[in-house]
């Protein structure tokens, strides 16, 4: 086993050290990942100190991901149809104005502001998230864009370890600010690095119109309702996002123990280690077939943490376990997906694919909020959400036997 995963490693690095693009959009995602989970325990904690309602940051968690639905079909049509690197300029860019724009959130009177500025930064960050992802099939293909997907999983779990961890210990230190203003000179850093970046993929413009373009993308889905299955496979991965829970469980199990803010960032810190490491263990061993046993892990592991969760040490544990399986089935099914959808259309379907990916999320950080407002306790939401991976996995079964993939 030991081998097994030094040999995954090393496919890691001789990947990097081979795609100088690949290795420069990593070091740029590492580092705007980082920087973004710095203002995102700065966002939850700014939201308990002010005493707001569990309904009201269920709702901050589900605007994390409703502008990726809303925009998706935009997105879409705008990847086919522009220059990648001129439009992930841009998207910086308006991460860069947004993040320093949370410094202006000060009271309960401002509440409306951290919302319209928590969806347009989430909505530059999801359409950055979409292009990158439909340039990666571009760029790379095989068990390689396997080992990339991997890549950005790991990048995006190391950096929500650490940028969870030492954000949990600056936040509680030095106060909401601190963590805002690293954040956004962090976005800067990552758009010097981009400006930089020799971006020399193959662009072909899509030259019909934006209505006709959509339109197109809507017939190819219609005509290859194998890609549809695979989307809403990879959906089931959204219901794995539990900002909203991790913030109530802190509220009102953990407050008397520690900080809030150190609670937030162990919590997440610790299920996101789990996800640096699952992709190791994981990432040889998974294929078509074995995606079903992994979604009744992840279940089965969402409802013992649930039974864990009053305990902070032993929900610590829970979320260990919890993320172990999260990174391989996020990688995994988007490598189905991307495998098997043709080169001119990665970027409507990737789109699609994030639109209901994010849609999954943010419903269920909305249900989470309207639950535990009608006293539903944490732990049976919990539940509720592990026993959704039972039916993923009873779907991905069918799936498999009425398509080859």
């Amino acid at each position: 086993m030991l081998n097994l995963r030094k040999k995954i490693m090393q496919h890691y690095i001789h990947l990097l050290k081979n795609e100088p693009i690949l290795r420069r959009l990593s070091l740029i995602q590492l580092i705007s990942y980082f920087g973004a989970w710095f203002s995102n325990i700065a966002i939850y904690t700014l939201l308990v100190q002010l005493e707001v309602s569990a309904f009201i940051i269920a709702l901050v968690a589900s605007f994390h991901f409703l502008p990726g639905v809303l925009q998706a079909p935009i997105s879409g049509v705008l990847i086919d149809k522009f220059s990648p690197k001129k439009l992930m300029l841009a998207l910086i860019s308006i991460e860069i104005i947004a993040t320093f724009s949370f410094l202006f959130v000060t009271s309960n009177d401002l509440i409306w502001l951290l919302f319209v500025l928590v969806f347009i930064r989430m909505g530059a960050a999801s359409f950055y998230f979409t292009l990158e992802m439909s340039l990666l099939p571009k760029i790379i293909e095989g068990k390689a864009l396997q080992y990339a997907n991997e890549i950005h999983s790991i990048i995006w779990s190391l950096s929500y370890t650490m940028g969870m961890a030492i954000s949990g210990f600056l936040v509680y230190k030095f106060g909401v600010k601190v963590a805002f203003v690293m954040d956004g000179f962090l976005f800067v850093l990552a758009f010097v690095l981009l400006l930089n970046l020799k971006m020399t993929i193959e662009f072909e413009k899509v030259k019909e119109g934006f209505f006709t373009t959509f339109k197109d993308g809507l017939h190819y889905l219609k005509q290859n309702p194998k890609i549809v299955h695979l989307i809403f496979i990879h959906a089931a991965v959204g219901l794995t996002v539990f900002d909203a829970i991790v913030a109530l469980m802190s509220r009102d199990y953990y407050a008397s123990l520690l900080a809030i803010p150190l609670a937030l960032g162990m919590i997440h810190a610790t299920r996101a280690l789990a996800l640096v490491i699952g992709p190791i263990i994981l990432g040889k061993w998974i294929n078509s077939a074995r995606l079903t046993y992994l979604f009744l892990f992840q279940g089965i592991a969402v409802i013992v943490w649930a039974g864990l969760v009053q305990n902070f040490y032993l929900s610590l544990v829970g979320a260990f376990i919890t993320g172990l399986a999260t990174t391989t089935l996020w990688s995994f099914t988007y490598t189905l997906l991307q495998t098997h959808t043709d080169k001119e259309y990665y970027g409507r379907v990737v789109a699609y694919n994030d639109m209901i990916f994010l849609l999954t999320a943010s419903v269920s950080s909305f249900v989470v909020g309207v639950l535990i407002e009608n006293e539903w306790s944490i732990a049976s939401v919990m539940i509720g959400l592990g026993l959704t991976f039972f039916i993923a996995s009873a779907y991905s079964i069918y799936v498999r036997k009425i398509h080859d993939i």
